[in-house]
């Protein structure tokens, strides 16, 4: 009987050993702490990190799909709650933003437009969805146009967080890695 006792809380302590495992961010967060623009720049000037931003469409579908399946992905979840302030922003908002000492507008353009903070973030080159990686100094690391697998994500993600951009360029480090 003693035996069968250490049996099942060895089961017991690896199931729960198993459970933690399944969520590598310690908070327990399940999903990605999205921020708005202004709060992540708040933040940020209190404890400096750097800022993913998804810029994203109501209407896109692509968006869509990686909010439904990259950006639930647990290791995703962590890795971003953990070292980005994570942005939501719709390039197509109609509210203005002012950021420094500069006010940013939505722009008409046909049945749709554009905000120009998104604008600017991309060098005009919009396309949803699409990643901007900023350091804390708000200079930009990098643009990533596209859908991204949860592979894909870590891995740009890792390029920004780790400086590796100083180093190297993101064609030839998607290559070696």
């Amino acid at each position: 009987m003693n035996s069968f006792l250490k049996l099942i809380s060895l089961l017991l302590l690896a199931t729960g050993s198993l459970n933690a495992c399944k969520s590598p961010d310690p908070k327990g967060d399940s999903t990605i702490h999205w921020m708005s623009w202004q709060e992540a720049i708040e933040a940020n000037q209190k404890a400096p990190r750097k800022i993913m931003i998804d810029l994203f469409t109501e209407w896109c579908g692509w968006c869509k799909r990686m909010d439904a399946s990259t950006f639930v992905d647990p290791a995703v979840v962590a890795y971003v709650n953990q070292h980005f302030y994570a942005v939501k922003f719709d390039a197509e908002q109609k509210d203005s933003i002012v950021f420094n000492n500069h006010t940013f507008h939505y722009i008409p353009n046909g049945r749709r437009g554009y905000h120009e903070l998104a604008y600017a973030l991309v060098d005009g080159q919009l396309s949803y969805p699409t990643l901007v990686y900023l350091t804390p100094k708000m200079e930009r690391i990098m643009i990533s146009p596209g859908f991204k697998p949860t592979d894909g994500l870590m891995k740009e993600m890792r390029y920004a967080k780790e400086d590796i951009y100083l180093q190297q360029k993101w064609e030839e480090y998607q290559q070696r890695n």
